[in-house]
């Protein structure tokens, strides 16, 4: 494994978790949708993550720096879909929402708005680790460039 590849892994990683961000803000946002186009209340979404070989276009742009080319052994992470939580969401009672059925109640979405925030937490974290070991490997380079002097 040279540099280039923990900096491929890094970037993959990078998009993953900006990907998990975007699905747990659109989570945020509609926690309090009681319809949507399928007709019902908003479903929480959840990103799952899969290993991957190094970015291929990430390979491509650093092949030619390399000598013995790149190495295919090790993985990244990347997003195999986006899923939504089938647990049920609250219901309320709530006879003037005009989302409410026959009894008065209204069905709202399975979003838990800590859950949410801690998961943005733990994303958040993971982005910036990723950017602090890309910043580690530039570190490295610059070194090695510094002996080589």
């Amino acid at each position: 494994m040279d540099l280039t590849d923990s900096v491929a892994i890094s970037v993959s990683a990078l998009d993953a978790q900006r990907r998990r961000l975007d699905v747990i803000a659109s989570n945020l946002a509609n926690a309090q949708s009681t319809r949507t186009e399928g007709k019902g209340p908003y479903r929480r979404r959840e990103v799952v993550f899969r290993s991957t070989p190094v970015i291929p276009k990430f390979q491509k742009a650093i092949r030619h720096a390399m000598a013995s080319g790149a190495n295919k052994g090790f993985v990244g992470v990347q997003v195999a879909g986006i899923i939504e939580d089938h647990k049920p969401g609250k219901s309320v009672y709530d006879p003037h929402h005009p989302d409410a059925d026959a009894q008065g109640m209204v069905h709202m979405p399975n979003v838990n708005v800590m859950e949410e925030m801690v998961n943005m937490i733990s994303a958040s974290r993971a982005y910036e680790a990723n950017v602090q070991a890309i910043g580690a490997q530039r570190a490295m380079w610059n070194r090695a460039l510094d002996i080589g002097r």
